[in-house]
């Protein structure tokens, strides 16, 4: 009963009222909606999770353009693809749409390759990527693109497409339908469309026969789907479950799970440098203070597959994925930046004290700026007893130190200087 194509694409909308998700920027007067219902839309990326409606998205807008539509994967086309793209939207009098999916993958030179085509608006070009378009994206590309960040589908979403779903199957196959429990399939979704749809489209097939009634439930689904996702596909629905189990072993502090993983991405020939550059993110986030060395040795790590490939570079990625999975851990600093950014959206703008203002002018000097402060480095042990918050939050502590030997003694530093000010 297997269908060709798959459901996800059977289901693909075509307008924008069919188009579930994403209402912040394609909602009834969201910006994106009226750039595309004037038909005067900027080259874009969009920017999220897959699954999430980006190919989709870009479809929907080709078709209510109605202009030339080109596509290409970043996967398998190179410079020359793109320079015939070019040549033929050259021919095209209303300009042409190119869309470029997994955009991220495409080095320097391909995606200089573009420049020029998009300034002189011969392409409109949408990218779609899930990596952050600020690394993966050249400044002089991005900066003539506008970044559409696409959220992960909530579960009402979910919920929706999968009502789409059950109902579509039920009636090309003259079937019954029921979800009896839904927590299975949404689970293993991950947010992803594309994965729910498939999910469904699996059990329901894997259950249908003589019976025209198929009752679908948590068990059901966990038995189909654990036989049929079993295998990693780096550019597929297991691409984020194996880097999530990866970086979870790294910062439960088990190096043979870390190494275990990192050999599937290695053997599916995963890109070493998502790899590193998710511990380099591990090694503050999840390491940090408890142990500086960590990000250091990440930074390295980073550079050095980046100059080497592979297979040598598995090398240095197991020896740093080892060092930081048996590393001490503190998430300590991500807190810190997490709790202040939380005070900052709480409290706005305040003022910066008059003693730490920089006071470049004569008039600046003479209305207070600048005026109180004191130097560290005049005063013994290089510190003075300063205020350095706004008085709104004065004795705020955003840096609690981790329980490990190094930020113990970052605690007691700390203690000795503010004595209680900060309850370290």
């Amino acid at each position: 009963m297997n269908s060709t194509p798959p459901l996800a694409e059977i289901l693909r909308p075509d307008n924008l009222d069919d188009y579930i998700g994403q209402d912040h920027i394609v909602g009834e007067g969201a910006i994106l909606r009226k750039a595309i219902e004037t038909g005067n839309i900027p080259s874009m990326i969009f920017w999220g999770p897959p699954g999430v409606g980006k190919t989709t998205l870009a479809f929907i807008i080709s078709k209510q353009l109605q202009k030339p539509f080109f596509t290409l994967s970043a996967i398998s086309s190179g410079v020359k693809d793109v320079r015939e793209v070019i040549n033929d939207a050259k021919t095209k009098s209303t300009g042409a749409i190119l869309f470029i999916d997994e955009i991220h993958r495409f080095n320097k030179s391909q995606q200089d390759s573009l420049l020029g085509a998009v300034e002189k608006g011969i392409i409109t070009l949408i990218g779609a990527t899930t990596e952050n378009p600020s690394f993966e994206v050249i400044s002089p590309l991005l900066s003539r693109c506008q970044v559409y960040i696409l959220k992960d589908l909530d579960k009402q979403n979910l919920l929706e497409l999968l009502g789409r779903g059950k109902n579509y199957l039920a009636q090309k196959f003259n079937l019954k339908i029921e979800i009896t429990e839904n927590e299975a399939l949404l689970r293993v979704s991950g947010g992803d469309a594309r994965k729910l749809l498939n999910a469904l489209e699996l059990v329901t097939s894997a259950f249908s026969g003589k019976d025209k009634t198929v009752i679908i439930d948590n068990e059901k689904v966990q038995k189909v789907i654990q036989k049929n996702l079993a295998i990693y596909d780096k550019s597929g629905e297991m691409h984020y479950d194996i880097i999530s189990a990866f970086i979870k072993s790294m910062r439960g502090s088990d190096p043979n799970a870390a190494v275990y993983w990192l050999a599937r991405m290695v053997e599916a020939g995963e890109d070493p440098l998502f790899i590193a550059r998710r511990m380099l993110i591990l090694a503050s986030e999840d390491i940090g203070n408890a142990n500086p060395n960590a990000l250091l040795l990440a930074q390295t790590c980073f550079e050095a597959v980046n100059v080497i490939g592979y297979p040598e570079c598995r090398i240095i990625l197991s020896q740093t994925a080892v060092y930081l999975a048996s590393s001490p851990k503190s998430n300590a600093s991500y807190m810190a930046i997490k709790n202040a950014q939380e005070t900052v959206n709480s409290t706005g703008d305040l003022p910066v004290p008059l003693h730490l203002r920089n006071a470049p002018t004569r008039l600046m000097k003479e209305i207070g700026y600048g005026d109180g402060y004191r130097y560290a480095h005049d005063f013994q042990n290089n510190f003075t007893d300063l205020e350095f918050l706004p008085d709104n939050i004065r004795g705020k502590k955003f840096y609690d130190p981790g329980d490990n030997p190094k930020e113990k003694e970052i605690r007691a530093r700390l203690k000795q200087l503010w004595k209680e000010k900060y309850k370290y």
